[in-house]
């Protein structure tokens, strides 16, 4: 008998087939008994009537538990009253294994403290089953969009010498001999050297910040995608941060309709994002929008000009838009030291921050990086970095400096803007935060 996954479990309607999964919830009608199986693919129903199975195995089916491991065989059935429009009329089942007493998520509500402390668990449920297909699709569909424009894949080093910005605390590690290091904040510095070797390059890797952050935005360990590439603008790299953000959410919306769907996240918020054409505006523009949101409502506080949006003021902006918006050309001064001053205002530097909308805010940062290298070197010196940590970044510039840009989209907010999820620990499979590190 044909092994089926649930998945594509549409091909096998009206032949019989074997299914191997776990029990998530049972519920008998007479002579009927109903299980939900899943098998990490989906989830379906399988009928267990008592005309179509012995005596033994219709008893054995009102009695199992929740997470039980079975395989159950039968014949596949539509039927648009079940969850996937499908259903297995179970002729047969196998217990394979049984939970060691009662499961510990019941389908009663639980809060929120309890189901992160049974992560390991709740992985197996809906929601989370539904939010890690929907990140592993950006996944893939990373991959697929930065091969489709010939750049190289370039890993970067977790273990650094220096901090990238030199403002963000980082997490020390003891090496060898009394040396330090620190786990990377950004691979971008690495991803430069990269760009000027093989043209088109980006990281994609686990980043790390030791922000003692309670907000929903902020995770100490996430996964940053960092594309840089020489012989690129600012005016360049904005165009490939939208045309990469509209890629990624027409692939959800085309593959993961039904995870969308499961976790209550209307399709139609999401298409002005991926038709494109998304708005611009200077940091100028900004602050002048966020003192006209200030002046009509009260939980909103204008910002003086020559200060960094916070998280409420990026929500407040991104709110009035239905797709992301783009804010470039901040001030020098409340910038990185690698950015690239603009040609018509040296006081402003070429960056942007893609902010999602309906209040979710930043998920790029980007800029043209300095390509000249004494003044790489003076703004270094500027920001007081050690210079003797940077010799090699110098080095870039020294032999064969071109202009190049990049940019860097944090993969947790961005699976927490498309799927709709109010925080970002939902976005990974095991969250590390300020107040959580296990399980």
């Amino acid at each position: 008998m044909q092994r089926a996954y649930i998945e594509e479990i549409a091909r096998y309607e009206g032949q019989e087939v074997r299914l191997a999964g776990w029990l998530v919830n049972r519920r008998s009608k007479g002579k009927l008994h109903f299980l939900i199986v899943r098998d990490g693919t989906g989830f379906i129903q399988a009928t267990v009537f008592k005309g179509n199975v012995d005596e033994a195995t219709f008893v054995r089916a009102d009695h199992l538990r929740q997470e039980t491991a079975l395989e159950v065989w039968g014949r596949v059935k539509a039927d648009a009253r079940a969850p996937g429009g499908y259903e297995i009329e179970v002729l047969g089942l196998e217990v394979l294994s049984e939970p060691e007493g009662e499961y510990p998520i019941t389908p009663k509500e639980h809060g929120i403290e309890f189901l992160m402390d049974h992560r390991h668990l709740w992985l197996r449920h809906r929601r989370p089953w539904a939010v890690m297909r929907i990140r592993d699709e950006i996944e893939r569909a990373t991959y697929d969009f930065f091969a489709q424009r010939g750049f190289v894949r370039f890993d970067t080093p977790i273990l650094t010498p220096n901090a990238v910005e030199g403002t963000t605390e980082l997490f020390e590690v003891d090496l060898f001999d009394g040396q330090k290091a620190y786990l990377s904040q950004s691979g971008q510095l690495y991803a430069e050297a990269g760009a000027l070797a093989y043209g088109k390059v980006y990281t994609f890797g686990p980043t790390f910040r030791a922000e003692r952050s309670k907000t929903r935005r902020h995770l100490l360990e996430f996964w940053m995608v960092e594309p840089e590439a020489a012989f690129l603008d600012h005016e360049g790299n904005v165009a490939l941060q939208e045309a990469y953000v509209s890629y990624l959410v027409g692939r959800v919306l085309e593959h993961r309709a039904r995870e969308l769907e499961l976790l209550g996240r209307d399709p139609a918020a999401l298409e002005p994002a991926a038709a494109g054409d998304y708005p611009r505006l200077t940091y100028k523009e900004a602050i002048d929008l966020l003192e006209k949101i200030a002046a009509s409502d009260p939980e909103v506080d204008a910002l003086p000009y020559g200060e960094d949006f916070g998280a409420p003021h990026e929500a407040a902006i991104s709110r009035r838009f239905d797709r992301p918006v783009f804010i470039e050309k901040y001030p020098a001064a409340i910038k990185a030291f690698y950015m690239q001053p603009d040609d018509e205002d040296p006081s402003l530097v070429k960056n942007d921050d893609l902010l999602a909308p309906e209040g979710y805010g930043e998920i790029i940062g980007g800029s043209e990086r300095i390509h000249e290298p004494g003044l790489l070197l003076k703004r270094i010196r500027e920001h007081g970095l050690p210079e003797e940590v940077f010799d090699w970044y110098l080095d870039l510039r020294r032999y064969g400096s071109v202009p190049h840009a990049g940019f860097g989209l944090g993969l947790e907010r961005t699976v927490a803007w498309i799927a709709g999820l109010a925080h970002v620990r939902e976005a990974i499979p095991f969250p590390r935060m300020y107040t959580r590190m296990r399980p």
